[in-house]
This record gives structure tokens, C-alpha cells and sequence, in this order.
């Protein structure tokens, strides 16, 4: 099995997908809008990746976060609505604000369950600043430490009594970061001090089944390297400090943070100590790259990825969709 984790070109896979799939044999698959069409369509194409993979456990994974994250959408889908709504009803009633979160997770993972989706890229448990960047300001938890962790843990919950693993993301925390990764490679110069703050809603959940890397620079820790390439951050601050021992994903190999070619990044980040690839963009000549860069998946990463896949073994999606959002809403009228 390859460490990487390939996005599709279409609603259904090609012929050429199908047969370097069958010889490549990733870890899992992740899903976008251009992969998305109705309900049936999509429960399709995810036995279609179990079937080829002949993993029933495999991870097919999205990105439905809510607000303008979001994959999978109206009218077929309902609406759901991003972090900072969230951090909004906690500033009047904390035990509300994270009841809102669980319930509004258990039900974006009853919607992911019914059409075979098993991973949410989500919590972000990334603790914003004054100046952080709008692409994570629009979906993160707030800017204290306590509440997102306290929400990044319910939110975690409800995904798993639907039957979905969660992501905690992006480690070691992005709500420094001023610009934004798709686009350019932030340097983050707070002091080690200071990015304790940063930390403390890792360490919390630090026994979350998965997590992702950010592509930053953190001077504190590695003036030369972001977090994805950088053996010190990975072992040193997630996996010492942190004290994380999910399985660890890249964040999008193709974002324009991290240059070199795809196989030479994807390569990169297995080095530095990332269980596993994301890439995300279904270029054929791109993941033949990756896949001829890596190796086999290392046995810890493999256990890694066990360990997570387990904790929704057997797991019968709870409760119904319609009295979550209902729930969800009734405590969000509050703010």
C-alpha cells in the first residue's frame, strides 16, 4: 500500500484511474464537488473504491466543513453553517455552543455515512488572531484555546456516533499564518512561548484518530521548512510536544506553499515523518510521480491507519438528521 491519499477526476473513475488505482494501491481516495452529483451517484462511486481497493474499511475522505467549505451541497444536501457561529453562542452559553457543534457534526456524518464517506476533514482546531488570514478565520473556532478545544472535541464525537472519523487540523496551528497556503508559503515568527497557545488545542485532543499538517514556517522550531517538510516539527513538536500518534496526512500536496514537483513534495513529507500524502487534484502524470517516489507504507504509519479505521468499526450511524439540525438551530436562535 502507498502512503498517499488520491483525489478523482470525475463522477465516476476512468479506465486509466481504475487500472493505476488497481497497481498503486493508495491508502484512500478524497472527494470534491467535481466527484459529487446526487445521492445514488455518489454511494456509487465510493463501492466502486471499496470494490477495487477490496478494503471495506478503506478511508474515503471529504472536506464538509460547513459555510463555504463544502463539497456536498444544497439543494440535494442541506446547508450547514461554519466555526465562528459557533464560537459566537459560546460567548453567552458555552454548554449550548458545544452541544450546537456535536449536534450539527453527528449530522454532516450521518450525510457522509449514507453515501459511504468515512473520514471529515474536520475540526479545525486552529486558534485565530487578530491578523490571521481569512481563510481561516471564515471557518475557525474562535481565539481561545479552551473553547476550540472543548468544540474540536464535540465535534469529533458526533462525527464518530455517525460512523466518520475525524481530522484535527492543521497542526501545529494555523491561526498565525497571514496568508493563505493555497496560494503562498506564510512565515510564522512568534516565539516558542508564545506558539504554546497554538498547541494547547492539539495537545488536548491529542488522541484524535488523524490529524494534518500545516505548510508554515515556523521560525521557532524550523526557519528552513514548513511543518510538512520538517523532521523537527513533526517529531519534536507534534509528535513529542503535541504528544500526537494518529495517523498523520499532509495538507494538499499541490497548494502553491510548498514548491518542487509533486513527487519531489510528496516524497519530502514522507521523509520528515508524515504517515501519509494528500494530493488532491487527479493529474495523472502527477500521482504516476508520487507513486513512483514512495515506497510501501511504513508498518508504524500502517498501524497508525488501523488504529483510526477502528474506532468506527461497527459503529451504527446514530440518530436522525432532521431532529439534529432542529436541535442545532433551536441553540443557535440563542445568540
Amino acid at each position: 500500500m502507498k502512503p498517499v491519499i488520491f483525489g478523482l477526476s470525475g463522477l465516476a473513475l476512468t479506465p486509466d484511474e481504475r487500472a493505476f488505482f488497481a497497481e498503486a494501491d493508495p491508502v484512500g481516495y478524497i472527494l470534491f464537488k467535481r466527484n459529487i452529483a446526487d445521492r445514488a451517484q455518489l454511494r456509487a462511486l465510493t463501492d466502486s473504491l471499496r470494490d477495487l481497493s477490496g478494503r471495506s474499511d478503506i478511508p474515503v475522505l471529504i472536506d464538509q466543513e460547513g459555510g463555504r467549505v463544502a463539497r456536498m451541497r444544497a439543494p440535494e444536501w442541506p446547508e450547514f453553517p461554519a466555526g465562528p457561529v459557533f464560537d459566537a453562542l459560546y460567548d453567552i452559553a458555552p454548554i449550548s455552543a458545544i452541544e450546537a457543534a456535536q449536534a450539527n457534526a453527528q449530522a454532516i456524518g450521518l450525510m457522509l455515512a449514507e453515501v459511504g464517506i468515512t473520514v471529515d476533514c474536520l475540526p479545525l482546531l486552529d486558534v485565530a488572531q487578530p491578523d490571521t488570514t481569512e481563510a481561516i478565520t471564515s471557518r475557525a473556532l474562535g481565539s481561545e484555546p479552551l473553547r476550540v478545544a472543548a468544540m474540536g472535541r464535540a465535534i469529533l464525537d458526533g462525527l464518530r456516533a455517525a460512523g466518520v472519523v475525524g481530522v484535527v487540523k492543521h497542526m501545529p496551528g494555523h491561526g498565525r499564518a497571514r496568508l493563505d497556503t493555497h496560494y503562498h508559503l506564510p512565515t510564522v515568527t512568534a516565539s516558542d512561548a508564545d506558539l504554546e497557545v497554538d498547541l494547547q488545542p492539539f495537545r488536548r485532543l491529542n488522541g484524535a484518530p488523524m490529524g494534518m499538517t500545516s505548510h508554515i514556517v515556523f521560525e521557532a522550531w524550523d526557519r528552513d521548512r514548513p511543518a510538512t517538510l520538517s523532521p523537527v516539527i513533526i517529531e519534536q513538536v507534534i509528535r513529542q510536544r503535541i504528544g500526537f500518534d494518529g495517523l498523520l496526512m499532509t495538507d494538499d500536496i499541490d497548494m502553491k506553499a510548498l514548491s518542487g514537483s509533486a513527487g519531489e513534495k510528496a516524497a519530502g513529507a514522507i521523509a520528515a515523518g508524515c504517515d501519509v500524502v494528500l494530493d488532491c487534484w487527479a493529474r495523472m502524470d502527477e500521482m504516476v510521480d508520487i507513486a513512483g517516489r514512495l515506497g510501501e507504507m511504513a508498518p508504524v504509519s500502517r498501524d497508525r491507519l488501523d488504529r483510526a479505521m477502528a474506532t468506527i468499526a461497527g459503529v451504527v450511524p446514530e440518530g436522525d438528521m432532521a431532529a439534529l439540525i432542529a436541535k442545532r438551530d433551536a441553540l443557535l436562535a440563542l445568540v
